[in-house]
């Protein structure tokens, strides 16, 4: 039989929406929350978690495993498949314990990192992928020098290991990319729709994609049982995306009204990334980009910024993701911090949980602190909906479980 554990003494915040809740033990059997009780059972190996808040394992929605080494080299092919793979893991392994039980990897990965992390292998947290970015020739997911040949960009691509973008132009070839991501393991779509802040040559006003090649996208991922989120920075992209039947939005940095409450008839979420924009504002070199960068991610982030509170005046669910980049990617919570800032602590972490769990499919198993729901679980030493910078610092963490099973904390001796 499997130990039942007992996790008491922590004020829980179960990510529903209500508000914090003292004396509650969270009992945990067989990888999932048998209950939410009094007492500790008597069968229990009780947990002392006193002076901790116990919240939902959290969910990154917009992560790039696959570029976790410097970009400019990255880009230009100078790193190897050794040092890529090596990158790659060690990135995987730092989310978890930092408290991301799931994350949604929207770019860079091949199928082979998620069924290495899903075996155990190395460790991770639970992975779903776009596989490659698909995306138009010279478009915000081609991010090769101007003077490259189109056929070198794809022969980067490392089977199993990375695969940066797929590039489509015109309906045709977009069905068969779409194809091609699915056949490599992808959970779902990610297409370029406007410019990006690390393309060569585009803008974030310049729009991409056709609604027919959109629509062809989705089309595959409908057949599929599954979705198409899209990069977004200005309005049009995301209405062209949103008339093909995309359903879900990244950066939104250029969110006006009319396009928001369009999102909200549509069913369409919004995952704003503040943190990377934050990040490259304050140390592009860091993860190998130059100074110019900083000026792109300052606009982009006061635009993200204003785009939050348009979503939420609208009603737009409102997830979260980091879209952190490089090397040395770390405190995956500061997100959280960020939006804090703009929605409250309490919505900040519903965002990262409950609002991520729906929009990835998986609000039936993670999200929440509910009987039957898989324990992804994590304390933090205090209370971050007092001081939400607990949420970015990862000497903050007592205790990360997935699936029941404890990553670090007070527990590793059960691992």
């Amino acid at each position: 039989m499997e130990a039942v554990l007992a996790l008491a003494g922590a004020t829980v915040v179960d990510g529903t929406g209500a508000g914090p809740r003292h004396g509650r033990v969270v009992v945990v059997e067989g990888g999932r929350i048998r209950g939410l009780a009094r007492e500790a059972p008597r069968e229990a190996e009780v947990v002392d978690l006193t002076g901790t808040t116990l919240i939902p394992g959290l969910i990154d929605a917009h992560s790039h495993f696959g570029l976790s080494s410097d970009m400019d080299a990255l880009a230009a092919g100078q790193v190897s498949a050794a040092e890529i793979a090596a990158a790659i893991f060690t990135t995987a392994g730092r989310a978890l314990r930092e408290g991301f039980t799931t994350v949604r990897d929207v770019g860079g990965i091949d199928v082979g990192v998620v069924r290495a992390i899903a075996s155990g292998a190395v460790l991770g947290p639970r992975v779903l992928t776009s596989g490659p970015i698909l995306s138009q020739t010279g478009g915000g997911g081609h991010y090769a020098p101007g003077w490259e040949p189109v056929t070198a960009w794809e022969a980067r691509d490392l089977p199993g290991l990375l695969g940066l973008s797929l590039l489509a132009d015109g309906p045709d070839a977009m069905r068969r990319a779409a194809r091609e991501a699915f056949r490599r393991g992808a959970d779902f779509l990610k297409l370029m729709v406007t410019g990006a802040v690390l393309a060569n040559g585009d803008e974030l006003d310049h729009t991409q994609l056709s609604v027919e090649e959109i629509a062809v996208a989705v089309a595959e991922a409908r057949a599929r049982n599954t979705y198409v989120t899209v990069h977004a920075h200005n309005n049009a992209g995301i209405r062209n995306a949103l008339e093909a039947g995309a359903l879900c939005v990244e950066h939104g940095s250029r969110l006006d009204e009319e396009t928001a409450a369009a999102m909200r008839r549509s069913g369409a979420s919004l995952v704003p990334t503040l943190s990377v924009a934050h990040q490259l504002i304050t140390s592009p070199a860091a993860v190998g980009l130059p100074p110019e960068m900083a000026g792109r991610a300052r606009v982009v982030l006061e635009g993200m910024e204003q785009a939050v509170l348009v979503a939420m005046a609208e009603g737009v669910a409102i997830g979260s993701g980091s879209d952190l980049i490089g090397p040395g990617q770390a405190r995956r919570g500061a997100e959280l911090v960020l939006k804090s800032a703009l929605m409250g602590p309490m919505a900040a972490l519903e965002s990262a949980t409950r609002v991520n769990a729906q929009i990835l499919g998986l609000a039936e198993q993670v999200g929440t602190i509910e009987p039957g729901k898989v324990a992804d679980l994590v304390a933090l030493d205090g209370s971050p909906l007092e001081d939400p910078e607990i949420f970015g610092d990862p000497d903050r963490i007592r205790l990360v479980m997935r699936a029941g099973k404890t990553v670090s904390g007070i527990l590793d001796h059960m691992i």
